[in-house]
This record gives structure tokens, sequence and C-alpha cells, in this order.
């Protein structure tokens, strides 16, 4: 009788521990389940720093806790990878400024508390991830972000910057700010390879601080490929061993009349580097047949007729071509592709191929195809604009699809026959357009395009009769006849930038324009802190300042 009345008792006692919402691993007056701390649930705040990050990951989701940066807080890298190194060390680069804290990175692999650890998956890798996904987990003890490549690990890490309070984007220490990171879970991967953004340094010149700083906010919205427009009609702005005029003569002014500028060897060196530690490639562009006048006024013997033409400073196009019955211009063409090609680690070199209204359509696929094969005997793949799937120019080969009144039927064929499309049709990635009729920057003649027109469009769907597997990606486009200075980037491309990013990046089930605009806006105070010069949009809800 003792045992059943004991029995019940217990069964009395765990009845009303269950509803209390105690269970057998707490112990009664510590407030710790199962030997660690108990978990409050997600804030309201918390859900909302998981529901913000941009570009939207696949899975997000805020468990409740934090974990708080301190100043014994160290990165844990994989002691057998250097570029996963290199992705602990920007990390700490990143943190050290605005807290003020030393943010060791050493190579434990071993579990250990109070530490932000990135892990490789090694010889298992995870197929749901792929080379750029990754996994972030926070806990009250430790953040890890595992990955199956180092690409993925740098995602990670700024999408843990996201997560992290803006004024970690500050240079200098930041006091009363309290470094924590409400824990969760996130599971990310990219909708598209190739998400890209192109920066004209052409038509005006940006030296190679400035391109950095572009590299740096592209990259942390995930763009994985920056395209630099080096050449056009009003400046040829990379140096080539034996073609010294074209610097010395093409790169010395840009529109308007200013001083332009150009990058030694040694520069595009220094650019590539320092985009390859972001994961980003760069693909360089040298325009032909179009676009030369800068060649023409260096080389004059270029030209069909061999005379001497002055330096443009305008903004109109289609006038310039290279003449197709000088064998002269294939040994240019050759040199030049050949020593690019030497310079760009990564697998597309540009030939162009746009607006060549002054060169027939018999010369366009001679040089075209030239062009194309010299990038092809290099090891390269031919990246160009949509004309060039006019020139049958064979594949491998990449065509980025940028002006609506193209005939979507040869691009149609061209994906068909293996050429991959970039998708960045004007009305909605050119961030050379206007905003509205009242922006003082920028041309208007694709149409005005607001933050919700960069956001509102599918790449996966936008050609008929293009199958999605033929879409390589995005690239948003800012061109610079207008854009002047670093600030003048930052106003044009942003918020627009990340809206196109996202389209390239997440998968399209999360699109969401009404949600995406709240994501957009949460986004306002880190540009603050960067000193991003953004366009308040009256689109997005911004909270105040800025």
């Amino acid at each position: 009788a003792d045992r059943r009345l004991s029995r019940r008792l217990v069964v009395i006692i765990l009845a009303v521990l269950a509803a209390a919402g105690i269970g057998l691993g707490t112990r009664l007056g510590t407030g710790v389940v199962g030997g660690s701390a108990a978990v409050p649930p997600p804030t309201a705040q918390q859900k909302a720093d998981y529901a913000g990050i941009v570009p939207a990951p696949v899975h997000a989701a805020a468990t409740g806790g934090q974990f708080t940066i301190t100043s014994s807080t160290a990165v844990s890298v994989p002691a057998d990878s250097i570029p996963a190194r290199g992705v602990g060390d920007y990390l700490a680069a990143l943190l050290r400024p605005s807290t003020g804290y030393p943010l060791a990175v050493g190579t434990s692999d071993g579990p250990g508390g109070g530490r932000i650890r990135l892990a490789l998956t090694g010889a298992s890798p995870d197929k749901q991830l792929g080379p750029e996904g990754y996994r972030l987990d926070v806990a009250g003890d430790q953040i890890t972000a595992t990955a199956n490549e180092p690409a993925g690990l740098f995602h990670a890490v700024e999408t843990l910057r996201q997560l992290l309070p803006p004024e970690v984007e500050q240079r200098s220490a930041q006091h009363d700010v309290s470094w924590t990171v409400p824990s969760g879970h996130v599971v990310d991967s990219p909708r598209f390879a190739y998400r890209a953004a192109g920066l004209d340094v052409a038509r005006h010149f940006f030296g190679v601080a400035d391109v950095e700083r572009y590299i740096d906010e592209i990259a942390l919205y995930k763009v994985d490929y920056l395209h630099l427009h080096l050449t056009d009609d009003q400046g040829w702005r990379l140096a080539i061993d034996g073609w010294p005029k074209l610097t010395g003569i093409g790169a010395r002014t840009e529109v308007g009349g200013r001083a332009g500028g150009f990058y030694t060897q040694d520069d595009y060196r220094k650019l590539v580097a320092y985009a390859q530690a972001r994961y980003v490639t760069i693909i360089p562009e040298i325009d032909v047949p179009g676009h030369v006048t800068a060649a023409l006024a260096s080389y004059p013997q270029l030209s069909c007729d061999g005379k001497p033409r002055p330096v443009f400073t305008g903004i109109d196009i289609g006038f310039s071509s290279l003449c197709a019955g000088k064998p002269t211009i294939y040994a240019f063409l050759a040199d030049v592709i050949r020593q690019v090609a030497a310079l760009t680690p990564g697998p597309y070199i540009g030939i162009g191929g746009d607006e060549a209204q002054a060169t027939s359509a018999a010369d366009y696929t001679k040089i075209v195809g030239q062009a194309a094969a010299d990038v092809r005997a290099d090891g390269k793949t031919p990246w160009g604009w949509q004309e060039i799937t006019s020139a049958s120019i064979g594949t491998p080969a990449v065509a980025t699809y940028w002006s609506p009144g193209f005939p979507t039927a040869q691009l149609k064929r061209s994906a068909a026959a293996g050429t991959q499309l970039v998708l960045d049709p004007a009305s909605h990635t050119y961030l050379d357009q206007k905003y509205d009729a009242a922006t003082t920057l920028g041309l208007h003649w694709a149409g005005y395009v607001e933050v919700q027109d960069a956001y509102n469009w599918d790449p996966g769907t936008y050609l008929p009769g293009v199958d999605t597997s033929s879409v390589l990606g995005v690239e948003a486009d800012l061109w610079t006849e207008t854009v002047v200075f670093n600030f003048d980037i930052d106003y044009m491309a942003f918020p627009r930038l990340p809206a196109i990013a996202e389209l390239g990046w997440s998968p399209w089930s999360t699109h969401d324009w009404s949600a995406f605009r709240l994501r957009l806006a949460s986004q306002g105070p880190r540009w603050k802190a960067l000193g991003v010069k953004y366009y308040r949009s009256p689109q997005v809800p911004w909270p105040p300042g800025g």
C-alpha cells in the first residue's frame, strides 16, 4: 500500500512539474535544464533580426538566447585550409575596430565555448549547400559556420555581420554597445551561380581605392562577380605592354573633358587579389568592335582610313569601329586578350560586342568571332553582350541580355546551342537610370527604375522560351556618363543593387516585395555606419536619420 501511495505521489508531482514547464533534467532553484542554462523563447526583435537578412536565406529562424562577443572571444579556423584562415582573418579584421577586442584567430578544431568557429565539411560534403552555401548556428556559448568550401564560409560571415548591431561597421571603438548575436539557425545557398555587379570605369575613371570600396559593398550582399568595363570611346583604362599609347593618349580624359586615368598591370593585379579575398571574381571587358574611339585615337592604324582621331569626351554611341579588313587589328586583339587573360584568374574575358552600328554584319561576325577564338585559345570563356549571339561564335560562351528590343528568338536559339545567358534587362538592372524625374544623376532612356522595379521580376522566367537551366545568373550594371565620385556610385547603386543581388541569390519562394522593403529598410542604419550615401527611396520605410 505504501508503494502504491508513493507511485501516486510521484505521478502527481511529475504532472505538476510538467504543467509548470519543468522537466526531469531541471535542478530546482537553479533554472538549469539538462545541465545548461534555460533558453528563453526568441523575442520579437530576435525574430526580426533573422527575418531581416538580405539576400533572404533559404531558411533562417531565431531560437532564443544570444551569443555575446567579448574581449575573450576568439575565431577558430580549420588547420589545413589557408583560404578558410583568410576568412577568419577577414572576420576578425571586421570586428576588431568597432569592438576594440583582440579577436585572436586560431586553429582549434575541438569543441569549446566562447568562440566563433569556422568549419569545412571536408571529405563529407553537404550536398544541400553546394560550393557557396553554408550553415550558421548561433548558440549561447558558440557560433558555428559550416560550409563545403571557403566561399560558403565567407557568405556565412556576411550573414553573421548583418545579425550584429550596425555599429560593428564603424572603424573606431564603439562604447556602450552590446555585441550580441541572437541565437538561431540559417541554412543557405544561392539560386544562381552568377551574381554580378558591373562598373564602368571607362566613361569616368575610378581609382583602385574606389573600386575596392565598391567590392566591399557588393560582397556584403553575396555578389560574386565584378564586371569591369575597361575600354570605351571615352577612355582605355588598362596598360597593355607593347601598346603604350593606349594609356598615354587613350586614358588622358573622360566624359566632360576631365582628366582620366588608368590601371597599371600591378594595379589590376591588386584589384584582382582584393576581390578574390572577398570571393568576388573580376571579369575584364575589352569592348569591340565598337566603342573603340580611345583605341583609334591612340593607334589610327586600327581604323579603315588610318587618320588620327581626337579623344572623345561626349556620351554618344554607335559611331566607331575597328577595321575588319586590316590584319593589324587581329594582332592587336590577340595581344590585348593574351595579356588580360594572363592577368585574370577568373573564367571569363569580356569582348563586348554591343552597339556596333558602325560595323557591317559581315565585319562584325569576323571581328567578334576572332576575339572569341582568342579568348578560348587563352583558356577562358568569352563573355559578351546579347549582340554576340548574331555572330555564331560557338561555345562555351556567355551572352548578357540587356535591351528589351532584342529578338528573344535569337537568344533562345543560342541558349539551345549551349550559350549561357546572363539577365541584365536595362529597365530593371541598369543602375545608371534615374529613380524618378527628380533624380539629378543618371539617364532615363530605359525608363525610371525605382527599387521596386529592380526587385519585381524573375530572372528564371524573364525570357520566353528560354529554360531556367540556360540562365547563368543576373547582373546590375552602373554606367558612368553622369557618375563622377564614389558617393555617386553609392547613390545610384543603393538600394537597388541589394534588390538585384537577392534575385540572384534567394529562392523564388522567398520573393515578396512587402517583406523585402522592410528588410531593406533595416539595412539603412548599417549603410549609415559604413558611410554609404544611399538614396532614401520613398518606397521603403526607412528608420529616422541616415
